[in-house]
């Protein structure tokens, strides 16, 4: 038998939360892995069906967990927002490079950095929804550090996968921030 509630907690940095049924009651736990959908994490306040589940201790979860109003396509606001800063950010250095101001290797580091990036938050993400072997912290920091931040950026936005955990996001605008010094630094050394 499936029932209807709304997502009324919802932690995605530990990949669980509960839902309160419709009509009231007492909340039900819900795992990431319950849901149908992998391709969409929930945020909270969202209504979905579900199926009930005891486990040995009598204890109810969420099982075969679908959202009522399931759609895999991006909102056009967080398309938009995903692509302005890193799109700015990387006209801006192409255009250094035009008036030579920075080597072409600079905007092609930016690049392929940008795109590894991008390609490593999706991995994990899938990684995290299928409970495989997930992608360091440390990596994706690395890989922001070094100029692939950008592309880091656009994922956290299209595929929301770590944008939530704020520890993480400190240290990414950490990473972004110095990448931004160091390539000043470049841009004044080159300027001189």
């Amino acid at each position: 038998m499936r029932h209807q509630g709304k997502i009324t907690e919802w932690k995605d940095d530990r990949g669980f939360g509960f839902i309160t049924p419709k009509g009231g009651g007492e909340k039900v736990f819900v795992h990431i892995k319950s849901f149908s959908n992998r391709q969409r994490r929930p945020v909270g306040n969202e209504i979905v069906s579900y199926e009930l589940v005891s486990n040995q201790k009598d204890r109810t979860r969420a099982e075969h967990v679908a959202f009522m109003s399931d759609s895999l396509t991006i909102p056009a606001e967080r398309g938009a927002v995903a692509f302005v800063l890193p799109g700015l950010f990387l006209l801006f250095v192409a255009a250094a490079v035009l008036v030579g101001q920075l080597p072409l290797v600079i905007l092609g580091l930016y690049l392929v950095a940008s795109a590894v990036s991008f390609f490593l938050y999706a991995n994990d993400k899938s990684a995290a929804q299928k409970g495989r072997w997930r992608t360091k912290e440390n990596t994706l920091h690395v890989f922001s550090l070094i100029g692939g931040w950008p592309g880091a950026f656009v994922a956290q936005k299209l595929l929301r996968h770590k944008s939530r955990k704020e520890s993480f996001r400190i240290l990414f605008w950490a990473t972004v921030v110095i990448n931004c010094v160091g390539l000043s630094w470049v841009l004044f050394a080159m300027w001189r």
